[in-house]
């Protein structure tokens, strides 16, 4: 089907936008405190809201056909046969347990899709292979095989592919004015964890290792052809062939993987990666590692929360942060002054966030319960992970497309009451991060420690065959936690703006109500100021004008 130029050039224009955007971690199944693989992802984007994708299964007659519309700027870019079967999708994770998640970088500009035929963007090809694929190694082969035939719309991407028994990075870059892609995908080992952050990480491998690596055919000979490549085969690094890794990249992208590593590894190590991360040395970062302890669910929640705290990079630390400390920055990222370029950093939680997820993927339980997609919308540091079974086929009113949008509030959409939340605290940060910190944490330990007596429950009508009863439980289940945690934080967001009116900060009972005198009449509110670092700020700003004679 021949397209519209001007619809390439959007798509091309929005990679080169979301170049900056999305982080993924992945840790192996020994990798984890419960056995489980766990995948990551932000959805890092101003231009998309918090809502939860649905695909329900289906068979599919012959003939058929499933129409293709781009995941950027929502055009319809074409129609593909229909598979005979499709699979229930719930967000990015399938009935299946299958998990696909990406980052983008964008890489070599002449290598954005110029043939006006290409169909398939990075967002349609997740999506439609979480319809079609069972593993982690037939998803790799089905989009290397639906690139191919179809083309690739989009530009460099890295995708985080896991199932309940594997998890597998792949990196892909289109051809410019040829048709599809090329591709190389590296398992992640076992008892390893892996990241990555719209920079490509697949450098040097074992091309002969056919059980841990898997590469388009024409890879090598294509870099070559096109100059990007001219030495030893066995010495083909993806990474660097297709991308280039100057300082500003290494800081924005690279700094959030080194970020997460860190957390799990010796000082020797973190101190030789942030010299790469801060361009002090030109030796990268190692694709995976093997962590100095197991992670938790717990872990991966909290790491996807990262502003750099404890770090040169703190957010926290310099005066960008304002008088309350706030770890967000607005764009744009760079900057120059007196002719010398600046940046803000780029931390893994972002204000833009539209969602976000945790996934566990696991292999002692059967797949309706063993797959767990842990979603969250809006920012990650403010907002709550909720718990989505994998057979979830009705989707809670909390999430649901149409509920509200980017120019719609809505009171009952979690995206917009945790944008009521995080906005508000953005202005007075560590004023308002504990308060927020008890409802938040509150909600995740009660979900969390309410799963053994759900997924017990969920056991029993599997082994009874029920399946009906079971998707009916884990659809109550969903709507339940969606409900609650939406309703607990637009009365947050009302207890926020109540508690912090005007400057001032309520005083609270032992209950946490709002203390009244013994007449009932509301106390005196705190004054909690400045720091005494802002204090110092405001002075060698404003010299003697404030000095009082």
């Amino acid at each position: 089907m021949k397209l519209h130029r001007t619809i390439i050039l959007c798509s091309a224009i929005f990679s080169n936008l979301a170049a900056l955007a999305c982080t993924n971690f992945i840790a192996g199944r020994k990798a984890t405190t419960d056995g489980s693989i766990m995948v990551t992802y932000a959805d890092d984007s101003y231009t998309r809201f918090g809502d939860l994708f649905h695909s329900p299964r289906g068979k599919h007659a012959p003939g058929s056909m499933r129409k293709v519309t781009d995941w950027g700027d929502n055009s319809p870019r074409g129609e593909i046969p229909q598979a005979s079967e499709t699979y229930n999708v719930v967000g990015n994770m399938n009935e299946h347990q299958l998990v696909i998640g990406e980052t983008t970088w964008t890489g070599h500009k002449e290598l954005a899709d110029t043939t006006g035929v290409s169909m398939l963007d990075y967002g349609s090809l997740i999506y439609i292979t979480l319809e079609r694929c069972k593993t982690a190694r037939e998803a790799i082969k089905m989009m290397g095989d639906l690139v191919e035939k179809y083309g690739y719309a989009s530009t460099g991407e890295t995708f985080s592919i896991a199932d309940k028994n594997e998890a597998w990075i792949m990196e892909m870059i289109g051809k410019g004015a040829e048709k599809g892609a090329v591709w190389i995908a590296v398992r992640v080992p076992d008892d390893a964890i892996c990241a990555h952050a719209n920079e490509p990480r697949i450098r040097k491998v074992d091309y002969k290792d056919k059980e841990n690596v898997m590469y388009a055919k024409d890879l090598i000979p294509f870099a070559r052809r096109r100059g990007y490549f001219s030495g030893k085969d066995e010495d083909f690094s993806f990474a660097d062939a297709f991308d280039k890794h100057d300082a500003a990249k290494r800081r924005s992208c690279d700094a959030r993987v080194w970020s997460f590593f860190r957390r799990f590894a010796s000082p020797e190590e973190d101190k030789a990666w942030f010299e790469w991360v801060n361009a002090d040395s030109d030796e990268p970062m190692p694709l995976f590692i093997v962590p100095d302890r197991k992670l938790s669910l717990k872990d991966m929640q909290e790491r996807m929360r990262d502003h750099y705290e404890d770090t040169p990079y703190d957010m926290t630390a310099d005066p960008g942060a304002g008088p309350y400390k706030a770890p967000q920055r607005n764009r744009p990222m760079r900057y120059e002054i007196d002719g010398k370029k600046y940046t803000h950093e780029r931390p893994v939680a972002t204000q833009q966030t539209a969602w976000h997820f945790v996934s566990q993927s696991r292999a002692d339980l059967p797949d309706p319960i063993g797959g767990v997609l842990w979603f969250g919308t809006d920012d990650a540091n403010t907002s709550v992970y909720m718990p989505f079974y994998c057979s979830m086929t009705e989707v809670p009113e909390e999430v649901r497309p149409g509920n509200g949008d980017l120019y719609n509030f809505s009171p009952t959409a979690n995206f917009w009451v945790n944008n009521w939340v995080a906005n508000q605290a953005y202005g007075k940060y560590d004023l308002m991060i504990d308060d927020i910190r008890r409802v938040q944490g509150g909600l995740e330990d009660k979900f969390t420690a309410a799963r053994p007596q759900i997924e017990s429950e969920l056991l029993k009508l599997y082994n009874s065959g029920d399946t009906q009863g079971l998707e009916a439980r884990v659809n109550a289940d969903g709507a339940s936690i969606a409900k609650e945690a939406t309703d607990a934080y637009r009365d947050l967001a009302l207890f926020l703006l109540v508690r912090y009116l005007d400057g001032g900060r309520k005083k609270l009972d032992d209950n946490g109500d709002f203390a009244r005198n013994p007449h009932g009449k509301p106390l005196t509110p705190e004054s909690p100021g400045f720091s005494e670092e802002f204090y110092r700020l405001i002075i060698e700003k404003a010299g003697d004008r404030l000095l009082l004679k």
